[in-house]
């Protein structure tokens, strides 16, 4: 893919680069992988040192898809796409990535679809994964250079992401708050996380939306990304997920899955400049709970 940029400094053009979030290895992929670096359409390497006013144009080599990487042929639910990101509505019950369990995952899906539309970059670069039983929007970026640029923006919290979940407790539940208490893992467990004083920073928001006695429908924004963090913050309150049973959650509520879902995303495109903003509605699963709690 080609990329062009104005010079704004009198540096050379690796330093220029590195500005806009072009690494030592992706410049060296360009150098070894069948790239090239243009200076006012004239062929330069990356110590060539740029004038204030020129254009500087970059050829990244196309990607290959990984061979371990089985391309699987499902329909998916397509948000958001332009030619560097992609923004799919995952279902529950769909890893985001292989592993020795799951191998019908999104990134398997994904690789398909990318075979299927014959584009030029076919590795799958995932930006925002979900847990298998959590529903909702999911970031893809479309080349190496794009989930670059996008992992900088997760670096710096410009990544926006909310989620609704359904939670039940005894006690009241404040209609909004903070939670801000470390995660780590648990002694006593290989797959379960929990607060700790030992474990490292992590901080959620909340806003209730509606409730349904001792049940409530939250909206939930993260400003941390770990483990299980909304699933081990809401059972820290004692206030877990209905489905969620790992956690302490109920079953009995007519939702056997962590009842969580990724409803709005929100990043900036930094090759349009624009923002881009989508969201997923409740999901059936939740709407039938809501339903029969009214009733």
């Amino acid at each position: 893919m080609r990329f062009e940029f104005i010079a704004d400094e009198h540096v050379k053009v690796k330093i220029f680069l590195k500005k806009h979030e072009i690494s030592k290895s992706l410049l060296a992929k360009v150098k070894f992988a069948g790239g090239n670096i243009f200076v006012n359409d004239q062929p330069q390497n990356a110590i060539h040192l740029l004038d204030i006013g020129d254009k500087v144009t970059v050829d990244i080599p196309s990607e290959k898809g990984f061979e371990t990487l089985e391309a699987v042929n499902r329909d998916l639910s397509i948000i958001y796409e332009d030619e560097h990101f992609l923004v799919l509505d995952k279902p529950a019950g769909l890893a985001s990535i292989p592993s020795v369990n799951h191998s019908n995952t999104m990134a398997n899906f994904v690789k398909a679809y990318y075979i299927q539309q014959h584009y030029e970059n076919q590795q799958v670069h995932i930006v925002t994964r979900l847990d298998r039983d959590t529903s909702g929007l999911m970031l893809f970026a479309k080349h190496g250079y794009a989930h670059a640029r996008l992992d900088k923006q997760l670096q710096k919290k410009m990544v926006e992401k909310r989620y609704y979940a359904l939670i039940k407790g005894s006690g009241e539940l404040e209609p909004e708050g903070d939670i801000i208490a470390p995660i780590g893992r648990n002694p006593e467990s290989i797959i379960t996380r929990c607060v700790t004083k030992d474990g490292k920073y992590a901080h959620t928001s909340y806003k209730i939306v509606e409730r349904f006695g001792d049940v409530y429908l939250v909206d939930i924004r993260l400003h941390t990304g770990r483990t299980h963090q909304i699933r081990v913050h809401f059972a820290h309150l004692g206030f877990p997920l209905l489905g969620d049973d790992l956690y302490g959650g109920t079953l009995e509520a007519g939702i056997t899955r962590q009842a969580l879902h990724c409803h709005l995303l929100n990043f900036y495109n930094p090759f349009s400049g624009q923002q881009i903003g989508r969201s997923s509605p409740l999901p059936e699963d939740f709407k039938q709970v809501i339903q029969n709690l009214k009733n």
